[in-house]
C-alpha cells in the first residue's frame, strides 16, 4: 500500500483553513521526513501566488513525487506544466447524478473530454493520474470504462473517490475486490468522512487489492475531512500487524505543524502519540512498540 498524501489540496480545502507559503514549505519538509511517497501540492490554477509557491514547494521537496491537481481544463494543465510538475492528476465527475446535474453533459462527453486533455498533458511529457470524482455514486461499468479510457491515453492509476463520503466498509470490500481485478489501471481510494467512515473504508480499500490510498493529515478536508494519516497508519501498525513503510516517529511532528496552520487545538490522539513512547494498550506485542 502507497500513500498520496493530500493535506496541502484537499486539507486546505476546509472550511476556515488557508495556509501560509512557510507552513506548506515546512509540511512538505515533514511529509519527506515520513517517507511519504506522493504528495498532492496543490491546485496551480488557482493563480500567479499559489504558482510561485508551488513552485517553491517543488525545490524544497528531495524524496516525495508531488502531483499537481486539474479540472479536465486545457489551462490548468499548462498552468500545472509551467510550475515544472511531472505528475499531473485530472479530475472528471464519473457519476451520471454530477455528470447530468453538475456538467449537464453525457457520459459519451465526459469520456471524450478526458482523451482531450488528457494527450494535452502527455504531449507535454507528463505522467498522468486521473480521478473519478463521485465513483462511490458511479455505474461500476463506467468506471470501468472511465479507467479504460485513462489507460488508452497512458494514465499510470485512476483514482476512486468517495466525495460526497456515502460508502460503508463492507459494500467497499465487495466493490474493490471486484474492480481490483477488473480495473486495466491500480485505483487509488480517495475516501471522505462524511459518515466517520473513511479510515474505514481505506482500510476496506488497502485489504482488497487496492494498491494507493489517499490521506490527510489530522483527517482535515472538505466537510467532514478525509481519511486520517495518522489513523490509517496506526491501525495498519497496531491491528492488522502491517505497517506502512514509514518513519512513524516523524507522524507526531506533521500533525503538530498542520494542528498549528489548521488553527486546530485539538490535543494528539492516542493512537499517533503511540510512535514515540509507549501505551498500555501496547503493551500486549512490546515489539511493535518504536
Amino acid at each position: 500500500m502507497e500513500l498520496v498524501d493530500t493535506t496541502l489540496r484537499d486539507g486546505e480545502q476546509t472550511a476556515g483553513i488557508v495556509f501560509s507559503a512557510d507552513e506548506k514549505l515546512d509540511m512538505v519538509r515533514a511529509l519527506n521526513a515520513i517517507g511519504i511517497g506522493w504528495i498532492e501540492a496543490g491546485i496551480p490554477a488557482m493563480g500567479p501566488d499559489e504558482r510561485e509557491v508551488l513552485k517553491e514547494m517543488l525545490r524544497v521537496n528531495k524524496t516525495s513525487a508531488m502531483i499537481a491537481w486539474n479540472r479536465a481544463d486545457k489551462g490548468d494543465i499548462a498552468n500545472s506544466i509551467s510550475c515544472g510538475f511531472q505528475f499531473i492528476h485530472v479530475s472528471l465527475p464519473a457519476s451520471d447524478f454530477h455528470i447530468e446535474h453538475k456538467l449537464r453533459k453525457s457520459r459519451e462527453w465526459v469520456l471524450a473530454r478526458l482523451r482531450e486533455v488528457l494527450a494535452q498533458a502527455k504531449g507535454e511529457g507528463a505522467s498522468l493520474i486521473v480521478g473519478a470524482e463521485d465513483a462511490s455514486r458511479a455505474d461500476p461499468e463506467f468506471f470501468l470504462r472511465f479507467a479504460d479510457a485513462a489507460a488508452s491515453c497512458g494514465a499510470i492509476r485512476i483514482r476512486y473517490a468517495d466525495t460526497v463520503g456515502c460508502m460503508e466498509p463492507f459494500t467497499a470490500a465487495e466493490i474493490f475486490s471486484d474492480l481490483a481485478k477488473r480495473s486495466p489501471l491500480p485505483i487509488e481510494f480517495h475516501g471522505h468522512n462524511d459518515l466517520g467512515l473513511a479510515v474505514a473504508n481505506t482500510l476496506a480499500a488497502c485489504q482488497n487489492g487496492i494498491p494507493y490510498a489517499s490521506v490527510t493529515s489530522i483527517g482535515i478536508g472538505e466537510r467532514a475531512g478525509n481519511a486520517s494519516l495518522e489513523d490509517f497508519a496506526g491501525v495498519m501498525r497496531f491491528v492488522c500487524r502491517s505497517p506502512l513503510k514509514l518513519r512513524m516517529e516523524h507522524l507526531p511532528k506533521l500533525a503538530s505543524i498542520v494542528r498549528g496552520a489548521a488553527r486546530r487545538k485539538q490535543c494528539p490522539q492516542p493512537i499517533y502519540t503511540g510512535f514515540h513512547r509507549k501505551l498500555p494498550f501496547l503493551e500486549l506485542d512490546p515489539g511493535l512498540n518504536g
